[in-house]
C-alpha cells in the first residue's frame, strides 16, 4: 500500500490510499478518485513530506504501543474500581438480577441497589418496563 497527499484545484488536500503508484494513475485516469470536500474529479499529487526511513517509524509505532497499552491499564484500572464500588455497595444476586429487578421496582421487595447477570433481551425487556438497568463489562480478576 502506498498513501499520497492529492490536491484538487479548489486546494483542498486530502490523502488516499493506493495498492501501487500505478493503480493511482489507472484511477485518476478513470475519474475515480475526487475530492472529499468538493468533488472536483481534477486530482493531483501534492507536495509530501520525505519518509525519514525504517527507524523514525519504528519508534513512532513502539511511541502509540505505548500509549495503546497506558490507556489500556488505564480503562483496566477504572473498570475494576467501578467493580469494587458496586461490590461494595450492592447485593448479588447472579442469574436472578432480572426478576430481583422487577420485585424492587414493583414494591414486592424491599429497595435495594443490586447487580448480577442478565441477557441483552432480558435487559431491554426491563428497561421497556421503565426500570433503569445500566451493563458494566465484568473483567476478571488479574492473576
Amino acid at each position: 500500500m502506498i498513501v499520497f497527499d492529492l490536491i484538487c484545484p479548489d486546494e483542498h488536500v486530502f490523502e488516499a490510499w493506493f495498492s501501487s503508484s500505478a493503480a493511482y494513475e489507472e484511477q485518476r485516469k478513470a475519474d475515480a478518485v475526487a475530492c472529499p470536500t468538493c468533488g472536483s474529479r481534477e486530482i493531483g499529487k501534492a507536495l509530501m513530506a520525505p519518509s525519514l526511513g525504517a527507524s523514525v517509524g519504528q519508534e513512532r509505532r513502539s511511541d502509540d504501543k505505548a500509549k495503546q497499552q497506558t490507556a489500556h491499564q488505564a480503562v483496566r484500572q477504572a473498570l475494576q474500581k467501578l467493580q469494587e464500588t458496586v461490590q461494595k455497595n450492592c447485593d448479588y444476586v447472579g442469574p436472578q438480577f432480572p426478576e430481583e429487578a422487577r420485585k424492587i421496582f414493583y414494591g414486592e421487595a424491599d429497595q435495594r441497589n443490586i447487580y448480577g447477570e442478565a441477557s441483552l433481551e432480558e435487559a431491554e425487556d426491563l428497561v421497556e418496563e421503565g426500570i433503569d438497568v445500566q451493563a458494566i463489562p465484568w473483567i476478571a480478576p488479574e492473576n
